[in-house]
C-alpha cells in the first residue's frame, strides 16, 4: 500500500503509547481536565499506529518507513 508512511517499529510505538495514554485517562490515573484530555490525545497515535499512516507525516512529506514505489 503506498499510503502507509509510518514503518513498524514507529507503528508499534505509537499504538502502545496511545494504549497507555487511554489506560491512564480512564483508569483516572490523572483526574480531572487532564484526565479527559488524555482520553482523547490516546486515540490520536493509536488509531495512525493502526492505520499506518500520519497526517502530519504527510503535509510535511515525511516518511519512517522504505519507500516502495516503483513507477
Amino acid at each position: 500500500m503506498s499510503f502507509i508512511n509510518e514503518a513498524s517499529w514507529d507503528r508499534i510505538g505509537r499504538v502502545v503509547l496511545g494504549i497507555v495514554l487511554l489506560y491512564v485517562g480512564w483508569a483516572e490515573v490523572v483526574t480531572g481536565g487532564w484526565g479527559t484530555a488524555l482520553k482523547v490525545v490516546g486515540f490520536v497515535p493509536l488509531l495512525t499506529g493502526l492505520v499506518g499512516w500520519c497526517p502530519l507525516y504527510a503535509v510535511f512529506r515525511f516518511r519512517t518507513n522504505a519507500t516502495t514505489d516503483t513507477a
